[in-house]
């Protein structure tokens, strides 16, 4: 594939369970869909982070969209990724602030500065893979520890949509109808509308909700009246970093999780599409770190590879980096027009709920395939043991701190994946 060109497929190629690889796309109306959908997929999240730091979640949403093209950029279009707000800064980004939890940030800027900062290294980290190679990856991140990794990811966001996005019990049913709207259209639907089965899921739903709730009274009404006041362009509130150094020593440790959840993220695309992509392991690392840096320098979030868009990867089987090309500029529209951030932001909790237990568990399965794919033998105790310590760390949320700075689930199960393997296969057979 040349630079930023695709082979073209026809929609036809999705019957039978086509695979549409990073370097093919269908034709650009269907490839137009996709897009919307994985900016779906990426709202939520993108839009909770900024809004529980403070944040400009506007700002954020665009930050997200420049991100997603610069690491398209850096990478050659060569890997499948989105680049949303990272939930990693959350805790450190609160402490370095002092934040009440209510309204704009005061000290935003000192959290940007902290957010450049780790960015930075982030980027050093990727120019040493880069130099250096990745065949240690392969070393230590073996199928047994990768496919749990990846298992932990999903499984690690479980507890959002089931503790947070459902406030009674009405509303965890309708958890269960957009899930199982979402699982008809994927059963029972082919081609094109088959791989559309988060966006029309999640249509579907919103408008059966609507039907429930605004027709007859059983909870909280769809409001449309934020949209509607919402302007169709808008400019988002830009912010100036300050370099502190406690508050540099406090968010730069996150570089840790950065790294754990692009390691994460490409091992799965890996498995998914059958394309070795470590060889682009040191550009992913340095497109995010210096998207991270853009991001803060803006007044934006840090930002990661994300899983939601990782589980609409599996779920579609459509790994064209030309899909997030599109997303990426749609997401610079929404930045643009706060009518649009409302109109997906009026998309009713449990519903995005639902969407995203289906999301979620596609990702936990996602790491079980790589399991299976590669014979994983569970007869051998070492890997038994490796993956469940890894899958219940993830799972359980096992923090470590390390004076103020907190280790959460996902980077204690995936560092704990990797030493626990090395440990147990030192001075045996592997």
């Amino acid at each position: 594939m040349g630079l930023f060109t695709w082979s073209e497929k026809p929609s036809s190629a999705l019957q039978g369970g086509g695979v549409i690889g990073p370097d093919e796309r269908l034709p650009w109306a269907q490839t137009g869909l996709m897009g919307v959908q994985h900016v779906i997929a990426m709202f939520g999240s993108t839009v909770l982070a900024p809004i529980l730091m403070g944040f400009d979640p506007n700002l954020a949403v665009l930050m997200s969209g420049i991100g997603t093209l610069i690491f398209f950029l850096i990478t050659g279009g060569k890997v499948p990724s989105y680049l949303g707000s990272s939930f990693a800064f959350i805790g450190v980004v609160i402490a370095a602030t002092g934040y009440a939890g209510q309204g704009a940030n005061a000290n935003i800027g000192l959290a940007l500065g902290g957010i450049i900062a780790c960015g930075a290294v982030y980027t050093l980290v990727g120019l040493l893979v880069q130099a250096i190679g990745t065949g240690w990856i392969e070393k230590l991140m073996p199928p047994v520890v990768t496919g749990a990794v990846v298992a932990i990811i999903g499984l690690n966001l479980a507890a959002i949509p089931i503790k947070n996005m459902a406030a009674n019990n009405f509303e965890a049913w309708m958890q269960a109808m957009t899930f199982t709207c979402v699982a008809l259209v994927a059963v029972f639907t082919r081609g094109m509308l088959q791989r559309l089965l988060i966006l029309l899921g999640l249509i579907v739903a919103s408008l059966l909700y609507a039907v429930f709730t605004n027709g007859l009274g059983w909870g909280k009404p769809v409001d449309m009246g934020g949209v509607i006041a919402a302007p169709w362009l808008g400019l988002p509130s830009l912010h100036t970093p300050v370099f502190s150094a406690n508050a540099m020593l406090l968010i730069v440790p996150v570089v840790i999780i950065l790294v754990a959840e692009n390691l994460g993220h490409i091992k799965a695309v890996t498995a998914m599409t059958g394309k070795n992509l470590d060889q682009y392991m040191g550009r992913a690392f340095i497109g995010d770190g210096i998207a991270t840096m853009v991001s803060g320098a803006g007044g934006g979030t840090g930002v990661t590879t994300y899983a939601e868009n990782i589980g609409v990867m599996a779920a579609t089987r459509i790994y064209s980096t030309a899909v997030f090309l599109v997303a990426a500029l749609l997401a610079l529209l929404l930045g643009f027009s706060p009518k649009f951030g409302a109109l997906i932001q009026a998309i009713p909790l449990p519903v995005m709920g639902g969407v995203s237990i289906v999301v979620f568990g596609l990702i936990a399965v996602a790491g079980a395939r790589i399991w299976v794919d590669n014979r994983v033998n569970f007869s051998d105790t070492k890997n038994l043991v490796v993956a469940a310590i890894t899958l219940i760390l993830g799972t359980g949320e096992f923090t470590l701190k390390f004076g103020d700075f907190a280790l959460g689930g996902i980077g204690t199960a995936t560092f704990g994946a990797i030493i626990l393997h090395w440990l147990l296969s030192r001075g045996r057979a592997v």
